[in-house]
């Protein structure tokens, strides 16, 4: 990646003027069966991006509530979305879907049947995807990028996150909707010269680690790493489907501060304050900050002892 930035070129992309941008997006848009993309800063200005594009105008309603605990179905959307037309209702304009949720994923049949129920309305209703993690679902067999990304509207991928790079997202669309997402971008102050420094590691990540199968470590590790936490005894907040562990914390005693701590001197990072027994694992993780991490917990959680009772 650090090459790739070296090497790269560094025009202006709110004139569309350079061509490594150009190409990347092109590449994206290609790679995910859509016209369009369009480079944005984050995940965050995507989806913010994606969402002023699609709602014209209030009023509406955006519906994003799933009844399962796990993904959104047909049924649920049916129930909810709102299709009068009347002074006092709030349409349903937006279906925000998010692939992986919590590191779940939302099956194929579920978002083909939400889709193709939203786009025979009258008017269709937009379908949006937060596919911030959508590398890890399809990595996981659960479809390929087209197949997903066709159920959609507009779609945002990030390329930090499980890819590795150092910044940026995309947004994907129709060439009507690209268009009017360059006016957002600019709007939110996303307007990016010398683009092509993000756009270069943002390839390099997409063809290296996505496409080059990289992501398969950072799926078998967690699947290891959940079948161990089981088998003492211990359980799941969810189901470890991509490269999340969500380690249900509670009814052990385990104090998320010393659980920071001590995965912290076995060489594992994480983020203080949000943990809630959330694991996620990086295809660039070493394998001995992970055995040392899991030979910690086997000691700590067999023994009597453990200092999580302290």
């Amino acid at each position: 990646m650090l090459d790739s930035i070296i090497n790269t070129t560094l025009l202006d992309d709110v004139m569309k003027e350079d061509p490594t941008t150009n190409s990347f997006q092109d590449f994206i848009a290609t790679l995910s069966g859509h016209e369009d993309s369009l480079l944005v800063m984050s995940g965050t200005m995507g989806n913010r991006v994606a969402l002023r594009t699609a709602l014209l105008a209030p009023p509406y309603s955006v519906l994003l509530v799933p009844s399962n605990g796990h993904h959104l179905t047909l049924k649920d959307v049916e129930k909810h979305a709102n299709l009068r037309d009347d002074v006092y209702d709030y349409p349903t304009r937006i279906i925000s879907l998010e692939n992986t949720l919590s590191g779940t994923i939302m099956p194929m049949e579920d978002t083909r049947e939400i889709s193709s129920w939203a786009r025979s309305q009258t008017p269709p209703i937009h379908m949006q995807l937060d596919g911030a993690r959508l590398w890890e679902a399809v990595n996981a067999g659960a479809g390929t990028l087209k197949e997903y990304t066709s159920c959609f509207d507009s779609v945002s991928l990030c390329f930090t996150k499980g890819l590795g790079a150092p910044i940026g997202s995309i947004v994907i669309g129709n060439l009507a909707f690209i268009k009017r997402a360059r006016w957002m971008r600019k709007i939110l102050g996303g307007g990016i010269r010398a683009s092509g420094i993000l756009c270069a590691p943002a390839r390099v990540a997409v063809e290296q680690v996505f496409l080059g199968g990289r992501l398969r470590q950072s799926q078998d590790t967690p699947q290891q790493f959940s079948k161990l936490w089981l088998s003492l005894g211990r359980k799941l907040q969810h189901p470890t489907e991509t490269n999340m562990v969500w380690l249900d914390l509670e009814p052990t005693g385990i104090d998320e501060e010393r659980f920071a701590d001590l995965a912290e001197n076995a060489g594992v990072k994480t983020t203080r304050g949000h943990l809630q027994g959330r694991v996620v694992f990086h295809y660039q993780i070493c394998d001995r900050a992970l055995d040392a991490l899991v030979n910690l917990f086997v000691e700590l959680l067999k023994s009597k002892r453990s200092v999580f009772w302290e």
